[in-house]
């Protein structure tokens, strides 16, 4: 879902104005560096001299835990988060400020209304659905998936902006519509970054 990572970045970057923005997440590993490198680039493709901070929390799920990390980054200064761990949501609706959801509608299933802008959604129904009909047609075997993770092949998009449809400027939800379709088409192509992502400040 590296690909609608650096779509909600073009928002973020659109949208913060200390030029500060947070990210949380589990544990610095590549399927999750990915989804983070792809977000802070498509925030500093809107603004290049854009600021990170970066936590990893070292644990798949521990909401106190991402809170606390999300209360120390606003504390430093962020206006705009990553959600990429459950936790933080709560922690920005605390402190008035916005978020971007990671894997599930956030907004909706993060009690995440009104601080949720969006979220990068992965859509694991295409990669099952291939799976069972090679099954069923007897010529199932073990392959990489990986591209069934990609907008290209239906595995991943962005979730709907709700309450935020007015609150984005036109000019910023054209440019996301119209890179998700180049995407999606092959004409862009979002750079795959493993590594492990650093704060800036």
């Amino acid at each position: 879902i590296h690909e609608p990572c650096y779509l909600m970045g073009i928002i973020a970057g659109n949208m913060t104005k200390a030029k500060k923005i947070g990210m949380v997440g589990g544990y610095a590993i590549g399927e999750v560096n990915r989804l983070f490198h792809a977000f802070m680039n498509g925030a500093r493709s809107v603004k290049p001299d854009i600021q990170f901070k970066v936590t990893f929390i070292g644990s798949w799920y521990d909401p106190p835990k991402a809170k606390e990390a999300a209360f120390a980054q606003i504390e430093a200064g962020v206006d705009i988060m990553y959600a990429e761990r459950a936790g933080v949501v709560d922690a920005c609706r605390e402190k008035g400020i916005l978020a971007f959801g990671n894997v599930n509608d956030m907004n909706k299933e993060e009690n995440g209304t009104g601080v949720v802008v969006t979220s990068a959604l992965w859509h694991m129904e295409s990669a099952i659905n291939n799976a069972i009909s090679l099954t069923k047609a007897g010529n199932f075997k073990a392959e990489e998936y990986h591209h069934w993770t990609m907008m290209a092949k239906g595995g991943a998009s962005l979730a709907p902006y709700y309450e935020f449809e007015d609150k984005i400027p036109s000019s910023v939800k054209s440019q996301v519509a119209s890179l998700a379709s180049d995407i999606t088409a092959g004409k862009f192509t979002v750079e795959i970054i493993d590594s492990e992502p650093k704060s800036t400040f």
